[in-house]
């Protein structure tokens, strides 16, 4: 979509992650979390943000841009929900002051959390999608002289037990009600960012019709880093101990996340052309999980936070 700046149109992607009763809209500049509170408004934190591939030009290569940008979004993404959640709280009398807020103590706390936050999604991470796959794989090996004297097989069989034990986390996380509600401002997100990309007016109506599957997902990101995972552990020599191929796999993370993040760039710039859509094909499948039909309250609250994104980059100065 096309919006005014200094009387000149201009042009950029949206992107986007559902959080708790919210969603978050980052434009290139600007960070923006809408949330829903109890008492039914809608509270928002708004920022600019530039990434450190912006700041500092000689990081924005091909390959290490996608690392830097794997694990800055990933902070950027909790600090999203941590805000949500304190938004949303149960009982807003026991919500912290401003002057509280501001205290040396209070902000130590909460960087305390979010790091114990962030060790913990990495350990559960490493457990579902590292560990037990190669540890079963590597057990059916250990009974099999065909699965042994194959690494292609071998690693074949790791990747389809990491795919389905993320299609089984996510399915399993789809029918708790509080992650539905999650999953349903996912579709809130995608409707709204379509709703723009296709040049309408951002209004519950235009965004109600759009399709909640988009090629662009983090979902999709996911799948394709465990897709491509499978053909570099290809072609990483086997080693001797299951600790020592468990060590090897956990130190190519990076290396496959920035390879995953120039795919997903090269299939977002070819997105209408037949090869690209046979290969975003499986990520818009794996959606029909991850993104729910949001209702109207819902697309207001995904609406208000990407309106406020937009109107912020009008204001942004060269500078900045």
């Amino acid at each position: 979509m096309q919006i005014q700046k200094d009387g000149k149109k201009i042009d950029f992607a949206v992107g986007g992650q559902a959080v708790i009763e919210g969603v978050m809209m980052r434009s290139p500049n600007t960070i923006v979390v809408a949330v829903r509170k109890q008492d039914g408004d809608i509270k928002t934190n708004e920022r600019f943000y530039r990434t450190l591939t912006q700041r500092f030009k000689f990081l924005n290569i091909p390959f290490i841009r996608g690392i830097i940008n794997l694990f800055e979004m990933m902070g950027v993404g909790m600090g999203a929900v941590n805000f949500s959640a304190n938004e949303f709280a149960e009982d807003p009398n026991a919500k912290p002051t401003e002057e509280q807020k501001k205290s040396f103590w209070y902000k130590l706390l909460n960087l305390v959390l979010f790091f114990l936050s962030f060790l913990f999604a990495i350990a559960l991470t490493i457990l579902l999608f590292k560990f037990l796959p190669l540890w079963i794989t590597t057990f059916l090996e250990s009974k099999s002289i065909f699965i042994k004297n194959n690494y292609i097989i071998f690693n074949l069989i790791d990747g389809i037990l990491k795919i389905s034990f993320f299609v089984l986390y996510i399915f399993i996380l789809s029918i708790i009600p509080s992650f539905r509600r999650i999953f349903e401002y996912h579709g809130a997100e995608h409707k709204s960012i379509f709703a723009y990309e296709n040049n309408l007016p951002l209004t519950v109506k235009n965004a109600r019709k759009q399709t909640r599957f988009h090629p662009r997902c983090g979902t999709s990101f996911i799948l394709i880093v465990l897709l491509i995972s499978i053909a570099v552990y290809t072609f990483i020599p086997r080693q001797e101990t299951f600790t020592e191929n468990l060590i090897l796999r956990i130190a190519l993370l990076p290396l496959i996340a920035g390879i995953s993040y120039e795919y997903l760039k090269l299939s977002a710039k070819f997105a209408h052309k037949f090869i690209a859509k046979i290969f975003t094909a499986p990520g818009l499948w794996l959606q029909r999980i991850t993104t729910k039909e949001p209702d109207d309250k819902q697309l207001e609250v995904a609406l208000t936070s990407l309106k406020i994104a937009l109107e912020k980059e009008k204001n942004i100065k060269p500078e900045q």
